[in-house]
């Protein structure tokens, strides 16, 4: 079949090679504009659009789907179907009818479950121990399309965004090009997604890493898995901010009625912090705001920290 591929992150660049190894021939490669990255703000391609160029692609950046023209540019390269992982926007009403066969695409969750912008993030802050990705028929709604295929994938215990995203993009990789060849033998039949279960994620932003200390220990570490690399876990101490990067459930923790935020306990394992309903957690490796990362021990012989002492 030939396709148009849609794809952004880096999370879409194995879905494209996967495909191009294929039977399959890609025709076309559509991705997001170029933006400033970094503290020098340097004019940086997606992930996608790099790799399209080594292996020689062409590839469209507009500005907009919806701008004048483009759906005959797409219509012009006479493709059979156009294929969506992780693009960065809605594919609007007007071009999915480009294609014959409409527009594929790769979800990271079971659907109806997460559906929307972060699905890998929020599985692993629902403390979820399966996922898995799914390919589907699009629609003009938000990842409501009926189901192609899926395929599940366990959750390990401390994996988090960073480590779990990769392992999905290559599972899906593989669902993508398992679909387009079911798809052109006519051997796959949509089907609805059912309306139990279905969830919607929001898009993650800064201030989903602001500590709250009155969580559960366990909703905190799941806090963590999830939002690393992005935005992470901060909380204030000494009236500066305080980068988390590993925290660990404490499994006997200390009886006491300390407010949640309170230091139970420093030393060479960690700082043991309360958490809500009695639990707390032992932070293991942080980070001073303009310091470099560092394991709690060598922490604690700069800064001394006291039982007593709150964090948040």
């Amino acid at each position: 079949m030939r396709i148009v591929f849609f794809g952004t992150p880096a999370f879409a660049v194995p879905a494209l090679q996967r495909l191009v190894a294929s039977t399959h021939e890609v025709v076309l490669v559509v991705s997001r504009p170029n933006r400033p990255v970094g503290r020098k703000q340097v004019l940086t391609a997606p992930p996608v659009v790099e790799m399209a160029k080594r292996i020689g692609l062409p590839v469209l950046q507009p500005r907009s789907l919806k701008v004048p023209g483009f759906a005959d540019e797409l219509a012009a390269v006479d493709a059979d179907v156009g294929v969506v992982v992780a693009y960065g926007k809605l594919i609007p009403a007007r071009l999915l009818t480009v294609f014959p066969h409409g527009f594929i695409n790769l979800h990271p969750s079971l659907l109806p479950k997460y559906r929307g912008p972060s699905p890998i993030q929020w599985a692993l802050l629902r403390g979820e121990t399966v996922t898995g990705v799914t390919t589907m028929m699009l629609d003009e709604g938000m990842d409501t399309g009926p189901i192609l295929l899926q395929r599940e994938v366990t959750i390990e215990p401390r994996e988090t965004a960073e480590q779990l995203s990769p392992r999905l993009a290559s599972l899906g990789a593989d669902l993508i090009v398992e679909t387009l060849d079911r798809l052109e033998a006519g051997t796959l039949t949509p089907r609805p997604q059912p309306r139990e279960d279905a969830s919607v994620t929001p898009m993650l932003r800064r201030e989903f890493g602001n500590i709250d200390w009155s969580m559960t220990a366990r909703q905190l570490v799941n806090r963590l898995r999830g939002l690393t690399p992005w935005p992470g876990l901060y909380t204030t101490f000494r009236g500066g901010r305080l980068k988390i990067h590993g925290l660990e459930e404490v499994s006997n923790p200390p009886k006491g009625d300390e407010p949640p935020g309170t230091v139970l306990e420093a030393g060479a394992s960690g700082i043991v912090v309360r958490c809500g309903r009695g639990t707390a957690v032992r932070v293991t490796d942080l980070q001073r705001e303009g310091k470099r990362r560092m394991p709690a021990d060598a922490f604690l012989i700069g800064e001394r920290v006291a039982a007593g002492e709150r964090l948040g």
